[in-house]
């Protein structure tokens, strides 16, 4: 039997979680650069995770920590709009 492999581009996902957590992080009145240092990583990785024109991707770890820093429940990162 041939096993079949399936690819998805989840580009528009990451997007989303990115607006999720400048959402969240501008409620909790944050720069990107108080986020970053409180998360420990730099300003221009969050600014490239919030960027609607730049699909980063986001480690599980790290949307654990931001959810923690935003005293925010993990799944409100994770709600899909679009």
């Amino acid at each position: 039997m041939e096993e079949t492999k399936y690819i998805y581009n989840h580009a528009d996902k990451y997007i989303e979680i990115g607006y999720n957590i400048a959402y969240y992080r501008k409620h909790a009145k944050l720069t990107q650069e108080q986020l970053a240092e409180m998360v420990g990583i730099s300003r221009s990785h969050i600014s490239a995770i919030e960027a609607p024109n730049i699909v980063r991707k986001v480690s599980m770890d790290l949307l654990f920590n931001i959810a923690a820093v935003l005293d925010i429940e993990v799944y409100k990162l994770l709600i899909f709009t679009r």
